[in-house]
């Protein structure tokens, strides 16, 4: 039996006006998902508990079958894990996002103009950080680079009880002034966070993006404060061989966590300009080799999201479903036996720009039980009229490997 789980990153929204009070699911076309769910079980689950923040680290988790509440020590020591990190028990890690604030004299009173540094690449924001670890780390910080925007701060000996951030993705095109990092123990943090607006304001490359008609990434923000996590073999928990296929850290970091393959692919961005194609050649080439659970993770409908851009969410979806899903559906079908998930983690509406915490739909496909779900479009609203709810998210992976 192959399992296959396509997961779509913020992909669940919210009536949108500008495509006609619909959602990016509703107007989108997606042969193939909504195949899979007129010939599976298609409902709701609720992926992210009360309590827990929306962030793709809980959601993730509890698709892949891990209680967060068990399991869960913040986002970015799995990010760390993913850079090659090898943490202390005593170290709190913090993602640190390069980002572009206006230029305001006061740090406080500047706006988030984007919390991706204007897409900064990999290569170049290795060189920014670079420079922040020369500048302001020591040893009690230090800075590591990682994926375009992405990186990150261990904190040596560190309190994250008494420090409290907002994710730069839930204030854009915000005056930062109400959302300054708080606790006890911030204020060094804090510090960096204005010192290195500072130091590269004026960097060359900075200057150089600006000249290029780019948004400088001009500050480093700091959130996802968490210490050394400890999941269980992916494989001990379910008998599966499970490989993971993600362009994020955060992704490749749980895959690594929880003993699964972690497989890079050439020219993925977690953006809607990613590799679509060469992750279904993975995902296929894994199954070759003879593993038993493949996870596909795209980000795109999530960072479409966060941006407001609702025509990228809809090409998104229908890209994930023509580029990925399909090919490897098709590979599928070479086999006896093969089941297939399809669900995002979380929505991410365009009309908030971040994340929330509602269920999400969700399809299960199973080769050997073909059956009329009685739904022909896989939206929010038709997974809502089966009835089918999943309260418990992380258990819908026992269900479903059960298939």
């Amino acid at each position: 039996m192959k399992y296959l789980v396509m997961l779509c990153d913020g992909m669940a929204d919210e009536p949108f006006e500008e495509l006609g009070n619909k959602t990016p699911m509703e107007v989108a076309n997606k042969p193939m998902m909504d195949l899979l769910a007129s010939k599976g079980e298609v409902g709701m689950v609720k992926t992210v508990a009360e309590g827990l923040k929306p962030g793709s680290d809980v959601a993730n988790l509890s698709v892949l079958g891990y209680e967060p509440a068990v399991y869960y020590t913040g986002r970015s020591p799995l990010e760390a894990a993913s850079i090659g990190i090898d943490l202390k028990e005593t170290d709190v890690t913090l993602r640190c996002n390069l980002v572009t604030l206006s230029d305001e004299e006061n740090y406080e009173d500047k706006t988030m103009v984007d919390y991706c540094g204007g897409d900064i690449s990999t290569e170049e924001a290795k060189v920014l950080i670079d420079y922040i670890d020369e500048k302001l780390g020591n040893d009690i910080f230090k800075f590591y680079a990682g994926v375009q925007y992405r990186h990150c701060l261990v904190w040596a000996n560190g309190d994250k009880d008494n420090v409290s951030f907002t994710p730069p993705h839930d204030i854009s095109e915000r005056v930062i002034k109400d959302y300054i990092p708080t606790g006890s123990k911030v204020q060094p943090l804090y510090d960096l966070m204005k010192k290195s607006y500072d130091l590269l304001k004026n960097h060359p490359l900075n200057q150089k993006r600006i000249a290029e008609g780019k948004r400088p990434a001009n500050s480093i923000w700091l959130w996802g404060e968490g210490t050394k996590p400890v999941l269980d073999s992916f494989y001990n928990k379910f008998k599966k061989k499970g490989s993971m296929i993600s362009a994020v850290d955060l992704l490749k970091g749980i895959a690594i966590c929880a003993d699964m393959d972690s497989i890079d692919v050439d020219g993925t961005t977690g953006y809607i300009d990613t590799n679509f194609e060469g992750k279904a050649k993975a995902a296929i080439e894994e199954f070759k080799k003879g593993q038993d659970f493949v996870y596909i993770h795209v980000e795109a409908p999530d960072e479409c999201g966060h941006r407001g851009e609702y025509n990228n969410k809809v090409k998104a979806i229908e890209l994930i479903d023509e580029k990925i899903l399909t090919p490897v559906v098709e590979f599928l079908k070479g086999y006896d036996d093969f089941a297939v998930l399809v669900c995002p983690d979380h929505p991410t509406p365009l009309n908030i720009k971040t994340h929330s915490s509602n269920p999400v739909p969700f399809l299960i496909y199973n080769s050997k039980d073909e059956k009329n779900s009685g739904v022909d479009v896989f939206t929010e609203a038709n997974a809502k009229k089966t009835g089918e709810y999943i309260e418990k998210g992380f258990t819908m992976m026992n269900y479903f490997l059960s298939k």
